[in-house]
């Protein structure tokens, strides 16, 4: 059998199966599994009201639930079944590996389930922009008049994409570094690493172990891997990957685009991968204004997203037809507001510095407002490359000193508002501060380049903090 084939069905009937894990993934995972006939036991950390109202349901369903103790490898296990936030160093895992048990993630699960007919995979992983590209790619392949959905870390679950009545040509796929830890057999039709940048380092221990859950994504390609001409650590994880014979590897790039890229030609997106004699041809498949916001990291999104699905062999103008109908998710370098000839943009889900760094690039000059949970981050090289754009900084959050430091260091110049508050109100301050910054022509742009959840319950709250206070603003006039 060739790798990337279905898998041969497994017999579940009495195989004992731990879910580490309640949530998202955990529950339907182990209801798919007992459905199957397995004896299923359910660990969990915690022991609060809501775990224990969630282990009620599933105990009612004839499935056991162990709460408060996720560490002990149950007696009898024959495979565990995580959900992706589990570290690998938890002693369940230590145990399970000396017993000899085996480890897999919902994904994997999902991809040892998949029926004779199953839709061919088309993965997307990468520090950022993974959402926003799956979502490009959907929007094209639908434009193609193909059934699909985007999956996996975003939208439906995987399993019930693979278990449900619903029948697809192809799905699209967000694959995180934690799910790709623990999908060691999951082979796609073709997949893209859009970007590396230091994240999550806390759980993967480093680095290279990062990048090394990233380069799974390749494992087993059949088609196209796709890599960002930009960022030659992802053209080194094609290199490292073992695929397929007659699999392609495949750049995106801003710049004028070689044989076998995709990139941008005076305001263009073309192909010159998937066309004949592509070392003198290139195929017009969009014009940048097709893609919305035409910020440069969008544009490498939309790059990613038409490669992948030149791949799947859809046509240039499906390309074009499901970039213009594709609009980004909330938070994710959005227009909120025109007060006063400033633009107030929300880019919430900048949530670390590359993807920070991405957004700044887009706009000039920039009053920023930053900070929030650093995860370990500095910010030094951001704050560097970002200077020149710079009008002012807002800084809020837990660890703004931080920034404020590295602001210091590289950006003297550039006054600095610090404000010395948590608590949610703190929003509405920063974008008053920052509208007293600002001069016609500028963007206020919330890009925090840290987590959220030191004032706010997630990235959504913060931003739509940052929204209801840029409206109260026009609603005022007090800018």
């Amino acid at each position: 059998m060739g790798i990337g084939e279905v898998t041969e069905q497994l017999d579940w009937t009495g195989r004992n199966v731990t879910v580490a894990g309640l949530g998202v993934s955990g529950i339907p995972a182990a209801r798919v599994l007992h459905g199957l006939g397995a004896v299923v036991t359910v660990v969990n950390d915690g022991d609060d009201e809501r775990s224990r109202a969630q282990a009620a349901a599933l105990e009612a369903e004839g499935i056991t639930v162990r709460l408060g103790d996720g560490e002990t490898l149950p007696s009898g296990t024959e495979l565990i079944v995580t959900t992706p936030g589990w570290r690998p160093d938890k002693p369940l895992f230590t145990a399970a590996a000396e017993a000899g048990v085996e480890i897999w993630g919902d994904v994997e699960l999902a991809w040892r389930l998949r029926g004779p007919d199953a839709a061919p995979w088309l993965a997307v992983t990468g520090t950022n922009g993974k959402t926003t590209t799956v979502r490009m790619l959907a929007s094209i392949l639908e434009a193609a008049g193909l059934r699909t959905a985007a999956v996996g870390n975003i939208g439906v679950s995987l399993l019930d994409a693979v278990l449900g009545e619903e029948r697809y040509d192809v799905l699209a796929v967000e694959l995180s570094s934690y799910q790709l830890h623990w999908a060691p057999s999951v082979a796609a039709h073709s997949a893209a690493v859009l970007n590396l940048a230091p994240d999550h380092l806390d759980w993967h221990g480093s680095m290279e172990a990062y990048a090394a859950d990233k380069g799974r994504i390749y494992e087993g390609n059949r088609i196209a891997c796709v890599y960002n001409v930009a960022d030659k650590a992802t053209e080194d994880l094609v290199v490292e990957a073992d695929v397929e014979e007659g699999c392609r590897a495949i750049g995106f790039t801003l710049g004028t685009p070689g044989p076998s890229q995709l990139g941008v030609v005076e305001g263009i997106l073309v192909d010159r991968a998937f066309v004949p004699n592509r070392q003198k041809n290139a195929q017009e498949l969009a014009e940048v204004a097709d893609v919305q916001p035409p910020a440069p990291h969008n544009i490498a999104n939309a790059l990613a997203a038409a490669a992948l699905a030149r791949a799947f062999g859809v046509d240039a103008k499906a390309v074009r037809d499901g970039l213009r109908a594709f609009r980004p998710d909330p938070h994710r370098i959005e227009l909120v507001e025109e007060v006063q000839g400033v633009t107030y943009v929300d880019d919430s889900k900048a949530t670390n510095t590359h993807a920070a760094e991405a957004s700044l690039a887009a706009y000039d000059p920039i009053v920023w407002i930053a900070g929030g949970l650093a995860k370990g981050a500095t910010f030094d090289e951001l704050v560097e490359k970002s200077a020149k754009r710079l009008r002012g900084a807002v800084l809020i959050g837990a660890d703004r000193a931080l920034i404020r430091e590295a602001l210091a260091r590289h950006a003297p110049e550039v006054p600095v508002v610090d404000l010395d508050r948590t608590d949610t109100g703190a929003m509405s301050e920063a974008v008053r501060e920052a509208a007293r910054m600002a001069r016609p022509g500028d963007t206020v742009l919330l890009a925090p380049a840290c987590a959220s959840m030191d004032m706010f319950t997630n990235y959504n709250k913060r931003g739509e903090a940052f929204a209801d206070a840029v409206r109260a603003l026009a609603a005022t006039g007090d800018a």
